[in-house]
């Protein structure tokens, strides 16, 4: 890694962090695990094929992104808005969580993980996937191909993704807007 830092700034799960020195080519999921203690992130292959270490990107449109943290430099997100598995759920003011997201409820419903090591990824694909449902719904006929297309990137060693994408499909019909028959 490079000894050439640059200053950084960015906001991760609504707060605005920096102005920060960080290393010009220091892989964000080492930033998020190093200098936020922001763990939940896995790194996974290191190449970005796996998709463990998805997080969402909240663009100032409204629409989000999937975005990979172990091939993307920390400097890559300058001046973005991200989304890490912690800033999910709802909290209260003691930092205990009050409510889970759709997504992740559903989830832990279907019993969608074994090892879990996976899931921070899934939830933030599952979730961008469903953000761009309300804003362009799908036929019902077609929502389990648009789940597996959606969901297909990511990798699950334990599962056989079957359970992940029941789950995704009972939040998607349950919210309105995001399918029509």
């Amino acid at each position: 890694m490079s000894l050439e830092k640059q200053p950084l700034t960015l906001t991760i799960n609504g707060k605005t962090i920096g102005p920060v020195d960080v290393p010009v080519d220091m892989p964000m999921i080492d930033f998020l695990h190093e200098h936020l203690n922001l763990t939940g992130t896995r790194f996974g292959c290191g190449q970005g094929i796996c998709h463990a270490c998805t997080i969402v990107e909240n663009h100032p449109d409204g629409t989000t992104t999937e975005s990979r943290t172990c091939v993307f430099s920390a400097h890559y997100f300058n001046n973005k808005s991200i989304t890490t598995i912690e800033g999910q759920a709802k909290y209260d003011k003691l930092g205990k969580v009050e409510a889970l997201t759709p997504v992740q409820q559903a989830f832990i419903d279907h019993f969608s993980f074994q090892c879990g090591y996976c899931t921070p990824g899934f939830v933030a694909g599952a979730t961008v996937f469903l953000d761009g449902l309300k804003r362009k719904p799908v036929q019902r006929a077609n929502l389990e191909s648009a789940i597996e297309e959606a969901l297909n990137d990511h990798i699950c060693r334990c599962t056989g993704y079957v359970r992940y994408y029941e789950a995704v499909k009972e939040v998607a019909l349950a919210t309105p807007g995001c399918v029509i028959d």
